[in-house]
């Protein structure tokens, strides 16, 4: 990450944001909980139940797992559109440009023809051909604001978070509290499972991310209890 700071794929906060999200992964364990596997398949089942799926790419997800994330749009029939917060021309480039060099083709983002209502950032410009038309959204690493204005446009809004209490995390449709770059892998995965139209409706009627959430908090809670018992935090 700090290598992709460097080269300008990463901002600065972007890192910071980075490291606040290992310090929750100490907390489950720097491991997938069973709360996050559930997540996981309603996910999978939103993605491949949309219509017109969108993969939102930032800095840091482009950083970490350009390839999975080139793969999992593949594989779910997902458009990629590349959408910054720091976002100058040379960085959306950039950006666009690794995520093309990990295989994506037809990459949106570069040339944004609409704006996301209730956001003041230059993350409110996006494509009509992409996010501004998507009824799903997958928006790995993202910041609260552009979630809750996904949300309030109507869209089902998948996040990847570690921290549970985050603003995105609290206003996503379903919240996958799991590390990046162990989540993608295992979405991917899931795809040939959940091929049955009558599984995916299932998994998506029974999911409760409030209740999810919950799960994820109490795993966190239970560990750090058990870190304190044992004399180790």
């Amino acid at each position: 990450m700090a290598r992709m700071m460097k080269e300008g794929v990463v901002s600065t906060t972007g890192l910071i944001a980075h490291g606040r999200g290992e310090a929750f992964d100490y907390l489950v364990g720097e491991s997938t909980t069973e709360s996050a596997l559930e997540a996981e398949k309603a996910a999978i089942a939103m993605l491949l139940e949309a219509e017109r799926p969108v993969i939102s790419v930032n800095g840091n997800a482009a950083g970490l797992a350009a390839k999975e994330l080139v793969k999992l749009a593949k594989v779910t029939g997902s458009r990629i559109e590349v959408n910054l917060f720091h976002r100058t021309p040379a960085r959306m480039k950039l950006v666009v440009a690794r995520m093309e060099k990990a295989g994506a083709k037809n990459v949106l983002g570069l040339k944004a023809d609409a704006r996301l209502p209730g956001i003041a950032s230059e993350r409110a410009k996006c494509t009509k051909e992409g996010i501004f038309s998507a009824d799903v959204v997958l928006v790995p690493l993202e910041d609260g604001d552009r979630a809750e204005a996904l949300v309030k446009a109507g869209k089902n809004v998948i996040v990847v978070d570690l921290n549970p209490l985050s603003r995105s995390a609290q206003a996503a449709t379903i919240t996958v509290v799991d590390e990046l770059t162990r989540a993608l892998p295992r979405m991917i995965a899931l795809v040939p499972e959940l091929s049955d139209a009558k599984d995916r409706i299932r998994i998506l009627r029974s999911y409760d991310n409030e209740r999810n959430l919950r799960a994820s908090l109490s795993v966190m809670l239970e560990r750090l209890e058990s870190l304190a018992k044992e004399g180790k935090g």
